[in-house]
């Protein structure tokens, strides 16, 4: 994705609306290998790792609920978040496609029982939704802050990965002072890139 005018002194807005246009012009066939390339992604992560924190793509996002089948496969308990109320995200188990519900904003979510925020502390994996993400591990958001909200929660260890197309790894984009950085990114072409090392 070639956004030669776009800086990191862009507005986040802007970025946002660029990104979003072009995962719309994404055609089917390219987003289910995308899809598959990830879902094997994390899989193999996943292996590694006896509790993560992942979600549940909408939309053009990246990936598919594939991906929490093949973590949970992998051996992992899976945790995904909710979204209710402003605040740090509040977390359930993964138990199947079957066992999800819509919940605000469009998303998905298990219907079995809410863990506190401080379940995220559990994990040593957390998958987070990103519309872009820089070398330095800022990651562009929709703009709600549940993540920046969460982030503080989970263990000073844990791989924090932000999931976006190739095409969206940056450079630099634009940051804020309460922005909570990402270590890695996850990209269908590139796997588990390490951030934060420029």
């Amino acid at each position: 994705m070639s956004v030669p005018e776009f800086s990191e002194n862009t507005p986040k807005d802007l970025w946002r609306e660029h990104v979003l246009a072009e995962r719309r012009l994404l055609d089917d066939a390219q987003r289910a290998m995308e899809s598959s390339a990830l879902c094997h992604a994390v899989g193999e992560l996943a292996a590694e790792h006896s509790v993560v924190a992942a979600y549940v793509p909408i939309g053009r996002e990246p990936g598919s609920i594939e991906m929490l089948d093949a973590m949970a496969a992998a051996g992992a308990t899976v945790l995904l978040p909710s979204a209710h109320e402003p605040g740090p995200l509040k977390w359930a188990r993964y138990e199947g496609r079957d066992a999800l519900v819509r919940a605000p904003y469009g998303l998905l979510e298990p219907s079995g029982p809410l863990l506190e925020p401080d379940a995220v502390g559990q994990c040593s994996v957390v998958l987070l939704p990103a519309l872009a993400v820089d070398r330095r591990g800022v990651r562009l958001g929709r703009g709600a802050g549940f993540y920046d909200r969460t982030l503080d929660l989970c263990s000073p260890d844990a791989m924090l990965v932000a999931i976006v197309r190739d095409e969206e790894l940056f450079s630099r984009l634009p940051a804020e002072p309460h922005d909570r950085r990402v270590t890695h990114a996850l990209t269908p072409g590139g796997g588990l890139v390490r951030l934060g090392t420029e």
